[in-house]
């Protein structure tokens, strides 16, 4: 088993350019994968739902960036992650990986 740090990144599609993120992680070359997931519907400090359904169609869905890696990769990756995003949009916790 490896010890690993998960982390989450909430955006928003239409606002916060996600690319961004996923390119300067892929730039920097030390995270082993990025997944980007982009919601049907959710909320956020505005408290206005954002939904993919045809009759309410919203150009800010939620997305969510998910990455893992050793403890260290992540916590230098993390320390120079608010200059991209906000600090408030991102959650960590430890989790294992492999058998």
């Amino acid at each position: 088993m490896q010890e690993i740090t998960m982390v989450r990144v909430y955006l928003s599609e239409g606002r916060d350019h996600f690319e961004r993120l996923v390119n300067w992680l892929h730039d920097d070359g030390r995270v082993q994968g990025v997944s980007v997931f982009r919601a049907i519907e959710g909320f956020g400090h505005d408290r206005r739902i954002k939904t993919s359904s045809l009759m309410d169609l919203s150009l800010e869905l939620p997305v969510v960036v998910e990455f893992f890696d050793t403890p260290e990769v992540v916590k230098e990756i993390l320390e120079q992650m608010p200059s991209i995003v906000k600090i408030d949009h991102i959650v960590s916790w430890p989790a294992q990986t492999g058998i």
